[in-house]
C-alpha cells in the first residue's frame, strides 16, 4: 500500500510539473508575439496573429502539437527577424538620402552666402557715397532711409540663413545618429539580391585573372512556386542563397542565370572550386523550413553541381560551357 501511495503521490507530481512547464511554454509564446516590436502595423499585425495561432495548438497539450510548434516558433521568429531587417535597412537608406539632400542643401547655402553679402554690401557703400555727394542733397534723407532699410534688411537675411544653416547642421546630426543606429541594428541584407545574367556575362568576358566558375542547377524553385503561394518561394530562395552563401568564400560573386540556375564566379583554381561543390551539394539538397499561413511547410530542392576554369580570353568559349551544363 505505501508503495502504491507513492507511486500515486509521484504521478500527481510528475502531472503538475508537466502543467507547469506547459503554462509556462504558453506564457513565453504569448510573451514572444505581445513583445515584438512595432516597426510597422501590417507587418507586426499578421506576426502576432500567427504566434498566438502556435499558442492555441500548444494549449491543446499533445505530443504532435507540442513537436510541431517547436519548427512554427523559429520559423516564425526568423521570418520576421529577416522582414524587421529588410524594413530597417529601407529606412536606413531612407535617412541616408535624406541627410545626403540636407548636406546639398547646406553647401549650396554656404557657398553662396558670401558672395550676395558682398555685393550688397557693396551696393550699400555706393548708395553711402551719392548720398553724402552734394548732388544728392536734395533727396539725402530719403536715400539714408533706404540704405538703413537697406543695411536692416540684410542683417535679418542673414540672422535668418545662420538660423537655417544651424537647423540644418542638427537635423543631419540627428539622422546620422540614427544611421549609424540602425546599421549596427541591422545583422542582415536583403538574400536574395543577386548579380543578373547580364552582370555575371560581363564579368565572365572581362575576366584579367585566372580563376574559376561554380555551376549550380537547382529543382524545386518552380515547384514551391506551384505548390505553395509565391511568398513561400520567395522565402525559399532567400534560405537556399544564405546556405550558398555560408558554403562559399567572401569575396564569391554570385549570380542568377535564370529562374533555376546560378552561376558563382570564385577566385580560386578548378581543383578547389570542386571541392566548394561537393560541399554545396551536400548542404543545399533537401528539405527547406518555410512559413505558410503561419505554419511551416518543408519544400526541396535537388543540386547540380560542376566546375570551370575561367581565364582571360576564353569567355565565349566559356558561355558556351556554361550553357551546355545548366540546360543539361
Amino acid at each position: 500500500m505505501i508503495s502504491i501511495r507513492h507511486s500515486i503521490n509521484d504521478l500527481e507530481k510528475s502531472e503538475q510539473l508537466r502543467q507547469l512547464m506547459l503554462d509556462c511554454y504558453l506564457a513565453a509564446i504569448k510573451n514572444v508575439a505581445h513583445y515584438a516590436i512595432e516597426l510597422d502595423a501590417e507587418m507586426v499585425g499578421p506576426y502576432r496573429a500567427n504566434v498566438e495561432a502556435v499558442a492555441g495548438d500548444v494549449q491543446q497539450g499533445t505530443a504532435e502539437a507540442l513537436v510541431e510548434s517547436r519548427s512554427n516558433l523559429r520559423a516564425l521568429l526568423r521570418n520576421y527577424r529577416d522582414k524587421a531587417s529588410e524594413y530597417l535597412n529601407q529606412l536606413r537608406a531612407e535617412l541616408a538620402n535624406t541627410a545626403n539632400a540636407l548636406q546639398r542643401i547646406l553647401n549650396t547655402l554656404s557657398l553662396s552666402d558670401g558672395d550676395h553679402e558682398v555685393r550688397l554690401r557693396q551696393a550699400i557703400q555706393s548708395l553711402r557715397g551719392i548720398a553724402g555727394s552734394p548732388a544728392a542733397a536734395a533727396v539725402q534723407s530719403a536715400l539714408q532711409s533706404s540704405i538703413e532699410n537697406l543695411e536692416q534688411t540684410l542683417d535679418q537675411l542673414r540672422a535668418q540663413q545662420q538660423m537655417t544653416v544651424s537647423q540644418f547642421l542638427l537635423e543631419i546630426s540627428l539622422l546620422h545618429k540614427r544611421i549609424d543606429a540602425l546599421e549596427s541594428a541591422v545583422s542582415i541584407d536583403n538574400l536574395t539580391k543577386l548579380f543578373t545574367r547580364v552582370e555575371m556575362e560581363h564579368r565572365i568576358r572581362s575576366a584579367d585573372s585566372c580563376g574559376s566558375l561554380l555551376l549550380i542547377r537547382v529543382q524545386g524553385f518552380r515547384l514551391a512556386q506551384a505548390r505553395f503561394e509565391p511568398a513561400v518561394a520567395l522565402e525559399l530562395a532567400g534560405a537556399f542563397t544564405k546556405r550558398l552563401r555560408n558554403c562559399l568564400l567572401p569575396n564569391a560573386l554570385i549570380g542568377r542565370w535564370s529562374e533555376e540556375e546560378f552561376v558563382v564566379v570564385v577566385p580560386t583554381s578548378r581543383e578547389e572550386t570542386m571541392a566548394s561543390a561537393k560541399l554545396v551539394a551536400a548542404q543545399l539538397s533537401g528539405s527547406y523550413v518555410c512559413l505558410q499561413g503561419g505554419k511551416t511547410v518543408r519544400p526541396t530542392l535537388q543540386i547540380d553541381v560542376a566546375a570551370l576554369d575561367l581565364a582571360p580570353g576564353q569567355a565565349e568559349d566559356t558561355l558556351v560551357k556554361i550553357g551546355q551544363f545548366l540546360k543539361g
